[in-house]
């Protein structure tokens, strides 16, 4: 299953943000397991780069993207990418980008805590604990 994680998931992990940290952690885990492929919007590399520069070295965050670039496939931003964002109904151009560069990525599902900026998303989005739910449910049905 791909999987695309909004940038709130990923800073979850980067910063242990509390109380979201344990199930952003698990889902990551799903990754490094290979039981999903994880893939991470290219705009997302961009804003962790931005973040991590706030509290980190350059070479402490190039580190951290470094890690984050070996373990998560990258959704492209294009033209096409950035043309249908426009066209979306997603009020939010970001939200809307991410959306999109993960349909053309072929992922199947938006993992993020921001459900509701989703609403007319052209992927499934699901929230952290709603994810890890039903894929320990399909994975329960496949045993």
């Amino acid at each position: 299953m791909r999987v695309l994680f909004d940038t709130n998931i990923v800073l979850d992990v980067l910063l242990a943000r509390q109380p979201f940290v344990g199930p952003a952690s698990e889902l990551f885990g799903l990754v490094e397991q290979s039981r999903i492929e994880g893939f991470l919007c290219a705009t997302t590399i961009t804003t962790v780069d931005y973040l991590l520069l706030q509290s980190l070295s350059r070479s402490d965050a190039q580190q951290a993207l470094r890690k984050l670039m070996s373990l998560f496939e990258i959704a492209p931003v294009n033209r096409v990418v950035l043309e249908e964002a426009l066209k979306s109904k997603l009020t939010d151009f970001e939200d809307a980008v991410l959306d999109q560069a993960g349909r053309l990525a072929g992922a199947e599902v938006v993992v993020t805590r921001n459900q509701k900026d989703f609403r007319h998303a052209s992927l499934k989005i699901l929230g952290p604990d709603e994810f890890l739910s039903s894929f320990q449910e399909s994975t329960k049905k496949r045993s």
